[in-house]
């Protein structure tokens, strides 16, 4: 009796920009045999999960989507929540991703059959196989909240702000805002004006430079509808300038002086209380943490029913927060915006390679991957925003559609070579990271004195790409075989098993 699941000639996991735009490049590729698999019941990624009050993007709009479907119909120069996650139902529709998206189909568990050189792979609703399979999980997927002592005693509410909990008002509220970064800064002037009381608490101050947000007006508009070019060029601006920038963070950290007294200025305009205003200044270089930018953070942690607490959350007596320092404050809720599981994702426990080792245990170490997309032991793996490859300055669409590129011509390795499968070579993936590591020994990132989430628990910056994207579209432009290990295809009664399959 023959394999009765169905089997692909590509797995995606995921919807965010990751996974839509394997979609949209394997269509163009003439690629239609794929289905992208989704846990949750729409498309979106980070995008559809992070809905808390005053979500929006650090990215100016027109640099933060993809370069194949542009949209000249954003509404402010940094677009919020809504309009970016409706800008990715629309590219879903747009190029006909519908038809190949599987929701409500986590993926449990994905192992490589090197006897038939295929993964099998099993969701929470069926089971398949595939001859590749492409993660596009993304690394801000996740939520991460702390074992805090207590917490789970705490009577009132709480939740993560990537898991935000739209059926329970604060107003009138007396809450506590675990972390400053990303997500805080937007959170914390959205809630504060409805709040009894809102308490920050803060364990490591962030960088906060003023957000040039304006809204894009009917004319301009128009223009970049009617004048496609004029759209691609404001694009092509936004993208030369952050190009520019890389080298302060990469080369010459000491660049970052004068943007630190930008940000300084901003501290003192807004916050005129010394003592607040000593609380709020960084004792790291700007940089080594996420640059932040808001014009509204400040003055909402000035407000009088605001104050900021220095210290971690050190555990939770009834509905009591003890922070570090001793400084106790009874909350209703407690809202925590302390990050992802980024350099220990979750599917990497999931995913099992030829070895029979999960990824998670193959990088137990650390996370590596050959140009940020394969890993050795794991054949026809391929992964969207891998390790090393993200960005502190630019957009992360521009790496996105890089590995796209790299992930098309890796496709088109194996149709001209007749592999079932490439496997990086060790040696290759450790020549590549070598590499990386020189080059990030000497950036902000690794000598500013800060401990943030692109490192990971050994201290090694796993996260961040020490390049431009231009640099990193040249090293993803084409699959070296030289990089790799063929796989044949399976001979004897394993090939013609799944040659069967494949016709039935």
């Amino acid at each position: 009796m023959g394999d009765e699941r169905q089997h692909v000639r590509v797995a995606v996991i995921g919807t965010g920009f990751g996974g839509l735009g394997m979609g949209v490049r394997l269509r163009r590729e003439g690629i239609t045999d794929f289905v992208i698999l989704e846990r949750a019941g729409s498309v979106g990624g980070t995008w559809r999960d992070n809905s808390y009050p005053g979500c929006a993007c650090d990215v100016p709009s027109h640099l933060y989507s993809f370069s194949f479907a542009p949209n000249a119909e954003w509404p402010r120069t940094f677009s919020g929540q809504p309009h970016i996650r409706a800008y990715l139902e629309r590219v879903t529709d747009t190029f006909g991703l519908r038809p190949h998206i599987r929701f409500d189909s986590e993926v449990l568990a994905a192992r490589w059959d090197g006897e038939r050189a295929r993964w099998e792979i099993r969701t929470a609703r069926e089971e398949l196989t595939a001859d590749v399979l492409v993660s596009a999980t993304g690394p801000l997927s996740d939520p991460r909240i702390p074992e805090i002592p207590g917490l789970d005693g705490f009577p009132g509410k709480v939740f993560h702000s990537a898991r935000w909990d739209h059926d329970y008002d604060l107003a009138g509220k007396r809450v506590a805002m675990v972390g400053t970064g990303a997500s805080a800064i937007q959170i914390v002037p959205a809630v504060q004006p409805k709040v009894a009381r809102l308490t920050v608490i803060q364990r490591t101050p962030p960088w906060v430079l003023p957000r040039m947000d304006r809204g894009i007006n009917a004319v301009e508009r128009w223009l970049h509808d009617t004048v496609p070019a004029t759209a691609k060029a404001r694009r092509g601006l936004l993208w030369l300038i952050r190009e520019f920038q890389v080298g302060a963070f990469v080369k010459r950290p000491q660049l970052m002086k004068a943007t630190e007294q930008l940000a300084k200025a901003h501290l003192r305009k807004a916050v005129k209380d010394p003592v607040l205003r000593a609380k709020l200044i960084p004792d790291y270089t700007i940089g080594c943490k996420r640059i932040l930018l808001s014009n509204d953070y400040y003055p909402a942690l000035a407000a009088p029913n605001a104050e900021v607490v220095a210290g971690a959350l050190r555990e939770v007596r009834g509905s009591t927060v003890v922070t570090a320092d001793g400084t106790e404050r009874e909350v209703d809720a407690i809202v925590f915006g302390t990050g992802f599981h980024v350099t220990d994702m979750p599917i990497g426990e999931r995913i099992t390679g030829a070895d029979g080792r999960t990824l998670a245990e193959h990088w137990k170490d650390g996370m590596a991957a050959l140009r940020g997309s394969t890993v050795d032991g794991f054949p026809n793996l391929l992964m969207v925003i891998g390790p090393n490859t993200g960005l502190a300055n630019s957009s992360m669409i521009l790496m996105i559609e890089s590995t796209l590129a790299y992930i098309a011509d890796y496709l088109r390795t194996l149709d001209r070579t007749g592999a079932a499968a490439l496997v990086a070579k060790p040696a290759a993936v450790r020549a590549w990271n070598a590499g990386l590591q020189r080059r990030l020994a000497r950036t902000v990132w690794n000598t500013g004195g800060c401990v943030s989430w692109y490192l990971d628990v050994n201290g090694r910056n796993t996260t961040v790409w020490p390049g431009t994207t231009a640099e990193f579209r040249r090293a993803t432009a084409r699959v070296d075989l030289a990089e790799y290990d063929l796989v044949p295809r399976p001979a004897g009664p394993a090939a013609a098993t799944a040659a069967a399959e494949v016709t039935a």
